[in-house]
């Protein structure tokens, strides 16, 4: 038989176990939710499983990263661990880099010293001696 400890109140206990039960029903209608019911719970690239203790770990990658588009079908999304996931956006930003072009400004200076102009004068005067 349960006792009742000192200090709990049951009926705020009762209150936020039903207000953590209304807050559950929209949460089941977020993508990553649905996510979850549709696939199995691996990692789409390196294919690592994951189950209820790890599972704050796996994320919803949308394929044409657009966080708006969620068809009901699951077609915008793959499943990815978190460090897949990165991998993934960081390739993404890599690749509009590389289409915008050259990083550095056209602007910036280049470099006009050659600090190693004198080196062979300086060696030939060490080997010489004092």
């Amino acid at each position: 038989m349960r006792t009742h400890k000192p200090g709990k109140d049951p009926a705020k206990r009762n209150q936020a176990v039903a207000d953590a039960r209304r807050a559950a029903d929209p949460r089941a209608l977020g993508y990553r939710e649905q996510a979850l019911k549709l696939y199995p719970w691996i990692c789409g690239r390196c294919r690592r499983e994951f189950t209820h203790a790890n599972l704050h770990e796996l994320t919803v990658h949308h394929r044409n990263h657009n966080h708006d588009d969620n068809p009901a079908d699951g077609s915008n999304w793959e499943l990815l661990c978190l460090y897949c996931h990165d991998n993934e956006h960081q390739k993404q930003i890599e690749l509009q880099r590389a289409a915008s072009g050259p990083s550095r400004p056209k602007s910036a200076p280049v470099a006009t010293g050659n600090p190693l102009a004198d080196l062979k004068k300086l060696m030939a005067n060490k080997a010489k001696g004092p």
